[in-house]
């Protein structure tokens, strides 16, 4: 049983759905008035998410700063038609369910003097959430038929003013991490049987790194440069609970009856164990301003070569039914391109656009229900507004995901039945975010 597929995700939150993401289950939404620029915030980092963005940036905050604010994320369910190991070789359409979330993000910055700066910043780096139509007949589910994903990463941040040109920062980053799954365990008898449910809960935290540094050569143009370590996140003890058995289960336990399948599943949790290499990124950004305008284009890598594979341990068996899981997943690095731009057209008022292209680190060989990734188009608009102290930014983005076709499906052999699909998934999503912020 491929119990792994969604340990992947066993990791992070329901924050928000896989189409809004950008490349695997990476979340930049960590900041309105980036998200309004396209993310393109590498080189500026100008309020207090400079913290995730780029830290040597809370150097050009003066005073004492504080921002809070969420993405809200309306993702579309993505809409698959082909063939599944539990299709009968017909090819068919589902939907996944249209899923909500609120991506957070709470910030604060000092500026202790003409040299020195620190903050603390609140966000979540990594997520993912999915949900299929109905556990018991979806063409997914002995695959997968829920994920909540979630991180939340708290990270205390310095920076350093080596010279009138030259800024640099860091931070430790302290990850919590918090994941659940669904999926529903199938036989082929020859005909296709739902043996029992079962539910994975897990906790786990890891620590990290950040590193920035900011160069302005002029009073035109400014060069940024971030990376962020890699966590290692370990989920241990997570609960597994099976239920809803059926008596068909007695099929493929020979010589238990109903009462003693119930005796060996019903409401006992078996523990699994887990865990997630989630990759380093680096940026770099270029920022020019001309009066009014300023402009920037930024690089984004993220090293997804060390989400090469998940195994799954199921601690504990109480029934050779539940096996471990060995998956491979061989994910590749990314470049992703950012554009944005800020035209401030009075002293309170400044509007943005952007644009991101995100291409996906999922090859067409490991694709799965969990993740049915694809390169993403980004479209952004915004707009930011300053009233004494306080500054209100707000973004729109529309996330289009292309379609994206797989031929990885697995043989049916019974009482085994395969995995992957063959088919084509399309989805989009939309994304409103609002910061609020206070200097004092």
């Amino acid at each position: 049983m491929r119990i792994g597929r969604g340990l992947i995700v066993l990791l992070i939150v329901a924050f928000s759905a896989t189409s809004a993401m950008a490349g695997g289950f990476r979340l930049p939404e960590a900041g309105a008035k980036a998200m309004s620029m396209g993310f393109a915030f590498t080189a500026q980092a100008d309020d207090p998410s400079a913290i995730y963005f780029n830290p040597a940036g809370i150097m050009q905050l003066e005073g004492v700063n504080v921002m809070a604010g969420g993405t809200y994320v309306d993702g579309k369910g993505a809409t698959f038609t082909g063939t599944t190991p539990l299709t009968g070789g017909l090819s068919v359409a589902e939907t996944q369910k249209d899923l909500i979330f609120l991506i957070p993000n709470a910030y604060f910055t000092q500026k202790v003097s003409s040299k020195f700066a620190y903050g603390v910043g609140i966000f979540a780096p990594f997520g993912l959430g999915q949900e299929y139509q109905d556990r018991t007949t979806s063409i997914f589910r002995n695959q997968i038929t829920k994920i909540d994903l979630m991180t939340l990463v708290v990270n205390p941040t310095v920076a350093y003013k080596v010279n009138d040109s030259l800024s640099i920062g860091g931070g430790i980053d302290y990850m919590f991490a918090r994941a659940k799954l669904a999926k529903t365990a199938v036989v082929s008898l020859p005909s296709f049987v739902n043996i029992y449910q079962l539910d994975l809960d897990g906790e786990g935290s890891a620590w990290g790194f950040n590193l920035g540094a900011l160069y302005t050569p002029s009073k035109d143009w400014k060069v940024g440069l971030s990376y962020r370590s890699p966590f290692k996140v370990k989920i241990h003890e997570g609960d597994v609970k099976i239920h809803d058995i059926e008596n068909t289960v007695a099929f493929v336990a020979p010589g238990l009856t109903t009462a003693q399948v119930f005796g060996i599943f019903g409401g006992a949790a078996n523990k699994g164990t887990t865990t997630l290499n989630l990759p380093p990124t680096a940026g770099l950004g270029v920022a020019y301003t001309c009066n009014k305008l300023t402009i920037e284009a930024d690089a984004d890598f993220t090293f997804w070569r060390n989400f090469r594979s998940l195994d799954i341990i199921i601690k504990d068996k109480t029934n050779p039914l539940i096996k471990d899981s060995l998956t491979a997943e061989n994910w590749r690095d990314t470049l992703a391109f950012y554009l944005g731009g800020e035209y401030r057209i009075s002293d309170p008022w400044a509007l943005r656009a952007g644009f991101r292209y995100d291409p996906t680190p999922v090859p067409p060989s490991t694709m799965n229900p969990s993740l049915p990734d694809a390169t993403k188009l980004y479209y952004s608009l915004g707009a930011g507004y300053k009233f004494k102290n306080w500054t209100f930014d707000l973004a729109y983005m529309f996330v289009d995901k292309r379609d994206r076709t797989a031929n990885n499906q697995t043989a049916n052999a019974p009482p085994t039945v395969g995995t992957g699909f063959n088919g084509k998934w399309s989805g989009n999503s939309q994304l409103v975010a609002l910061d609020i912020g206070f200097k004092f």
